[in-house]
């Protein structure tokens, strides 16, 4: 049997050796002639790190690892488990001011810790439970929001202490970035070293904090954490001031102002001529990609839809309707299409036509062609977002 010495530590006041071993049940070898402490590169023990993270205490972190057959597997005392885990649980205390701001961790020199065990050590530092976000998502994170963590931990079935990291992390995130320029998911992975997708969750956080959408309304229950993230950063790709499409240079989080102010324009599709014409060429399109049933549906409902479409168009220049921007598009297309009992890929065809329609309209070449670019920009996202939100 080939034993690796890896550190040296005490443990219930008695001294050891601690070894890694890829033999079952030899992982500890207790000595009592050991006088000094000595280590190196700082071992994490995943799973204590994850139940830690959890939120569980101590004892109750011996319980989880006892439960999952640990001294079994290990063949040590159930009085070495406790004080590793207390070991770990202590070491982990002291990282904690270190994880939460990660460019320290990365310069620091007190612990020895290997690039990639700080890489896991930051990840699932600000790793979330996406059931915790969704609770909090689009209420001020303010201390009276804090103070409901309790609700949410009953809620989410989440323990208290995890919740009060996630919403910490959440505070801390928004604070630091809120005020730069830039990329959002980009300045978000520069000051906190996160992956790129972990990332762009914070970065929809922060978008949707920062513009203060609405999305706490009953009729927004159905959606989960990802529907609202998947949607900001559509937003944040096409409708901020880093998009391709927006003429200067400003912050991630803010929407591209002039962009707002041109969506007005697109109000000429709600004149007579051209609303019958854009519901003339949509549908010819679509009467050859659908049932007939569901083209009558549509043919119908045609009006209605494109003139709540092109209403939320024109009023997200008014900080109100932007904000209720998530509770329209349920309220005005969605419910709409449940009650018709659309399926998503009948909603993905007529939507694409729709979009499509203009750039084919006769009116539109000869006297609104400079609306294109701006009912292109629109609408790829509206489609993008439509289709997540489109639950069946």
């Amino acid at each position: 049997m080939k034993n690796k010495l890896i550190h040296i530590g005490l443990l219930l006041n008695r001294k050891f050796y601690f070894y890694e071993n890829t033999s079952p049940g030899a992982r500890y070898c207790i000595m009592d002639n050991v006088d000094v402490y000595v280590g190196n590169d700082i071992l994490i023990d995943r799973d204590n790190y994850k139940i830690c993270l959890d939120g569980y205490t101590v004892v109750e972190a011996v319980l989880i690892l006892k439960q999952r057959g640990v001294l079994e597997a290990t063949g040590v005392p159930l009085e070495v488990l406790q004080s590793d885990t207390c070991n770990h649980y202590r070491l982990f205390d002291m990282l904690e001011p270190l994880l939460q701001q990660p460019t320290r961790l990365e310069k620091q020199l007190k612990f020895q810790i290997l690039p990639e065990t700080q890489k896991l050590l930051i990840e699932k530092y600000y790793d979330f439970d996406d059931s915790v976000i969704r609770e909090i998502l689009g209420k001020k994170l303010s201390s009276k929001t804090r103070k409901e963590l309790d609700d949410v931990a009953e809620k989410t079935r989440v323990k208290l202490k995890s919740c009060r990291r996630q919403f910490e992390n959440m505070k801390r995130v928004f604070k630091a970035v809120e005020e730069m320029r830039g990329s959002l998911v980009q300045n978000i992975q520069q000051h906190f070293l996160l992956p790129e997708e972990l990332a762009k969750k914070y970065a929809a956080v922060v978008f949707i904090a920062n513009n203060r959408f609405e999305t706490g309304k009953k009729k927004l229950f159905y959606l989960q954490f990802d529907d609202f993230a998947y949607c900001a950063n559509q937003m944040i790709t096409n409708w901020s001031c880093s998009s391709a499409d927006c003429q200067r240079e400003d912050m991630d989080v803010d929407l591209d102002r002039e962009f707002l102010q041109d969506l007005k324009d697109l109000k000429v599709l709600l004149d007579k001529e051209l609303l019958d014409e854009h519901k003339s060429v949509t549908c010819r399109k679509v009467k050859a990609r659908v049932s007939p049933q569901v083209f009558a549906d549509l043919q119908s409902s045609f009006k209605t839809f494109s003139r709540s479409l092109v209403n939320i168009a024109c009023n997200l220049v008014h900080s109100k309707e932007l904000r209720d921007l998530f509770v329209d598009l349920v309220d005005v297309f969605i419910e709409s299409c449940r009650s018709l009992r659309l399926t998503s890929d009948e909603v993905s065809i007529f939507l694409e036509e729709y979009q499509a329609a203009p750039e084919e309209m006769e009116s539109v070449k000869r006297f609104y062609q400079r609306i294109i670019p701006t009912w292109e920009r629109y609408m790829s996202t509206v489609t993008s977002c439509l289709l997540q939100l489109y639950h069946t």
